[in-house]
């Protein structure tokens, strides 16, 4: 049975559900949004009411007219307030703006929020690329690698909770996946009245994931999805993935010479620590969420070799400090570039704090074997790296076990035109997304040697070449033969630039994820 198949059956079996009032249909919850907007959201509204107001007038809505200007068009969509517009030196419009979403999408009429995004402008006959790096949204002009691939235009979107696009006050309870999933739809429908070519969605890390599921509850909003380097934590088997990962990642050397190093930034732990205490004072750090600056130091050593492999290649094994010769301000020194000194204060953690609350309720987090450090650590470790510890105590979490595992499945059963792109060497693809019998059109790809920051760009030439087809054709840019033909002529694609170096470097900007 094809996944087509299985949608329209669904779909039967949804619409008496949809009478009876079981389920909020999409359409449903945009009039409770746009009825409940307040203060908050009204004079966004307002103005673009006042716009569509004027086109109307003319029978049309600025918002549908393919000849007016792109700034009008989108000031003309109800719920989008513009708040900024950059120059480019690319000859692209960018947008800074704001979306009205209900903070519930089940219950529209509880209230609403202003959630942020932005839109790079390349022109109404070129498809659009939905990103979402699952964190805040970057506020200068950029663009992914598949907005490159596909000479498009791009919308970021800020993640809920993240701020300022977090509604106040915050019901935590609201920050989940399916909320998300159920912004990024309302959005992609609501500018699908000015872009009508073909969409796609991509991210990387939490935004690959936030991708998946967005596919996973909207399956048809758009024509495919490129996930980067995006975990996939079913609570199952974790610890044995993950463990293994550090057992066989780089050589015998590597491995060890960062075992001896972590270990020995906890034997020196009355000097170095003494070290970190004073320099988060000078930051102004406190540590009410972790409990002491001990409970943070520890916590940060913890991730160091995490850090490594997630951020470094197998080359840099070479950089890293040696345990019997390194001198305090070495270890100190690498201890800094791979989990930050301030990294575990609370003026840090609170950027992080819809991650850390998503991950203690839903996304799941990793564990590994860390017998090498037996002897010289003050606390458990499992309750210590628990995602739990770095969340607020005044900010209840349930984790729902359910969660994960359904979107494991829909990707195993239903997932189609799907594409991961993970690094041999990072942490994060230990547990990766796998396809199954019912995936349709969907492909997992590995860069050799690669880490967090893999891309298409670095597979090798051939799989890098089918990859890039694909992603056109998904587009409306090619066939389907020419994705399966690695002989084929390749579409003319632009010349990194500056808007890619800014993507780049968005993308590889520490984050716990």
């Amino acid at each position: 049975m094809t996944t087509t198949v299985r949608r329209l059956l669904a779909s039967t079996l949804l619409i008496p559900l949809l009478t009876l009032g079981g389920l909020v249909s999409p359409a449903a919850a945009d009039q409770g949004a746009q009825g409940s907007q307040g203060a908050q959201g009204a004079q966004g509204d307002q103005g673009a009411q006042g716009d569509q107001g004027s086109g109307s007038r003319h029978g049309r809505s600025p918002a549908d007219d393919p000849n007016a200007d792109i700034k009008d068009r989108l000031a003309a969509i109800p719920g989008v307030t513009i708040t900024e517009e950059k120059p480019t030196t690319t000859g692209h419009r960018y947008f800074i703006a704001t979306y009205t979403q209900p903070v519930d999408h089940n219950r529209p009429w509880l209230g609403t929020f202003q959630q942020r995004f932005t839109l790079l402008h390349r022109g109404y006959d070129h498809p659009t690329v939905f990103y979402t790096s699952g964190y805040n949204v970057g506020t200068n002009p950029s663009r992914t690698e598949p907005t490159r691939l596909v000479d498009g235009n791009q919308v970021s979107i800020e993640y809920r909770f993240f701020t300022p696009s977090r509604p106040a006050p915050a019901d935590w309870s609201k920050a989940g996946i399916r909320q998300g999933a159920a912004d990024s739809h309302r959005l992609v429908t609501a500018l699908k009245r000015i872009y009508q070519q073909e969409w796609l969605s991509t991210g990387a890390s939490k935004g690959g994931m936030s991708s998946t599921y967005y596919r996973r509850f909207y399956p048809d909003d758009v024509a495919g999805t490129i996930a980067y380097v995006a975990p996939n934590n079913t609570d199952v088997n974790d610890y044995a993935a993950y463990s293994e990962f550090f057992r066989t990642v780089g050589t015998p050397e590597c491995r060890a010479r960062l075992n001896a190093a972590q270990r020995e930034l906890l034997v020196r732990r009355d000097r170095l620590e003494a070290r970190y205490v004073a320099d988060n004072q000078a930051a102004g750090s406190t540590f009410n969420t972790l409990g002491t600056p001990d409970r943070a130091y520890e916590a940060g050593v913890l991730d160091v070799i995490w850090g490594f492999w997630q951020y470094s290649l197998a080359s840099d094994c070479a950089k890293v400090p040696v345990a019997a010769t390194a001198t305090d301000d070495e270890l100190y020194a690498w201890f800094d570039a791979q989990a930050g000194i301030t990294g575990n204060s609370d003026q840090s953690l609170a950027k992080y704090t819809a991650y850390y609350y998503q991950a203690a309720t839903e996304l799941g987090a990793p564990f590994f074997d860390v017998s090498h450090l037996n002897g010289v650590l003050h606390y458990d470790y499992k309750e210590t790296y628990a995602v739990r510890s770095f969340v607020p105590k005044e900010i209840p979490t349930t984790f729902n076990r359910n969660a994960m595992p359904d979107i494991d499945r829909w990707v195993k059963r239903e997932g189609e035109r799907i594409m991961y792109v993970y690094g041999g060497n990072d942490p994060w693809g230990a547990k990766p997304f796998h396809l199954g019998r019912g995936s349709e059109d969907s492909y997992v790809y590995t860069v050799p040697g690669g880490n967090h920051g893999s891309n298409i760009g670095q597979l090798p030439a051939a799989q890098s070449a089918e990859a890039t087809a694909k992603v056109q054709e998904w587009a409306g840019l090619g066939q389907p033969d020419a994705a399966r033909s690695l002989a084929a002529s390749p579409r003319s694609i632009p010349e990194f630039g500056p808007l890619d170096v800014e993507g780049r470097r968005l993308e590889q900007e520490r984050r716990p994820l």
